[in-house]
């Protein structure tokens, strides 16, 4: 699970694009209130590290800014709360880039996205393409979350998330996660001052995920915990990514220097195909499929889904859907998209491919989930 320091930090000298992801703790002073001078010397760091490498910034802060324009003491509940804050707070987040940035002759563009954005194959393919495009200009895209139009069930859920499907997007070779915290610790070091930063991971593993703490913040929406699935997500698509914190000037120099800084979490071997990121990483699980031992083994061997090894099913979803796979243990180890919708599937289960006509009066094809259709979650 954990690994010595071995030499894997030299690949990020060699990071030809990176995302860096500023998360709002990061862009905030104790007061949770927009910190201009930390915020330029951020910014000073990330020409830095455009001049060097292609560039793309996935930042929090609009809501922060919205806050202080509106002068509202905290964080809005409500939904229109939120989005109006974001709405005001968002021109006047890309104008700090586009000032800070701009004195170092680079040129900015504001991109919003919303999770439905990614949930259509098409639409996902012109995001990336047009952030490519953005790219192959010289431009660095900023990227934020739409939150002036999102509501809960098409959103990213916080900017970690967004990030690890950005770095999909773009194929970055680096994600930079940037927060108030050094890295991620063996214990909550807010309670215990022993605790000690771990400097590597090869895998992001559910006792992992426990350790993780979620957000201290009263405005931003992410802790650790979301920090390492969204970590876990880009090294499944082969990106190196490194948590560490924001507070400190110099800390991106350090981190393309190769020098040890926060967490380092290895990139598994091999970037998967543009398919299978998308059905794993931009689309919101609509319902799960309960199967047994012997469909879940053959899933992971590269097998489509029966409906022999289906045992039950949960949620109410159309044909085409995305749906997880759960297994005897009751984690989630795939996600595919449906051949069939949920009441149809309820009258499949347990029953031989031939038998499908009969019961349902026509036949769309043998599977529920085709290999070709599903992709297996590594853990995520």
């Amino acid at each position: 699970m954990l690994g010595g320091v071995n030499g894997q930090r030299e690949a990020l000298t060699r990071a030809g694009r990176v995302v860096v992801k500023l998360g709002t703790n990061a862009l905030t002073n104790a007061t949770g209130r927009f910190h201009r001078a930390h915020f330029e010397a951020l910014a000073a760091d990330l020409a830095w590290v455009a001049a060097r490498a292609e560039l793309v910034v996935v930042s929090s802060g609009a809501v922060a800014l919205g806050l202080e324009r509106l002068g509202w003491a905290q964080r809005p509940r409500d939904i229109p709360g939120k989005q109006a804050a974001a709405a005001v707070g968002q021109s006047r987040l890309v104008q700090a880039y586009e000032e800070a940035l701009g004195r170092a002759g680079h040129k900015v563009a504001q991109v919003l996205l919303t999770h439905d954005d990614v949930q259509n194959r098409r639409r996902y393919l012109n995001a990336r393409d047009a952030l490519r495009r953005l790219i192959g200009e010289g431009v660095i895209p900023v990227i934020n979350e739409n939150d002036t139009v999102s509501v809960d069930e098409l959103r990213f859920g916080d900017n970690d998330a967004l990030a690890a499907v950005v770095a999909g997007l773009v194929e970055a070779d680096l994600l930079v996660i940037l927060s108030d915290v050094e890295g991620l610790y063996d214990a909550d070091p807010r309670a215990n001052p022993d605790a000690l930063c771990i400097p590597e991971v090869q895998e992001v593993t559910p006792e992992l995920l426990g350790v993780a703490g979620e957000s201290g913040s009263g405005v931003g929406t992410g802790g650790m915990r979301s920090k390492l699935q969204a970590a876990s997500r880009a090294a499944a698509l082969g990106v190196h990514c490194v948590l560490c914190s924001g507070q400190r000037e110099g800390t991106l120099r350090r981190v393309l220097g190769g020098e040890v800084v926060g967490t380092h979490i290895l990139p598994r071997q091999g970037r998967r195909r543009a398919r299978t990121t998308w059905i794993t990483h931009a689309l919101h699980p609509r319902g799960v499929l309960r199967v047994d031992q012997g469909a879940m083994d053959a899933v992971r061997r590269g097998r489509s889904l029966l409906p022999g090894g289906l045992v039950a099913v949960e949620g109410d979803f159309e044909r085409g859907a995305a749906v997880d796979l759960v297994g005897p243990t009751g984690a989630p180890f795939a996600r595919g998209l449906v051949g069939y919708p949920a009441s149809e599937l309820r009258r499949l289960i347990g029953r031989h491919s031939a038998d499908i006509e009969q019961v349902l009066g026509y036949r769309g094809g043998d599977e529920i989930v085709h290999r070709d259709d599903a992709a297996l979650l590594d853990g995520i």
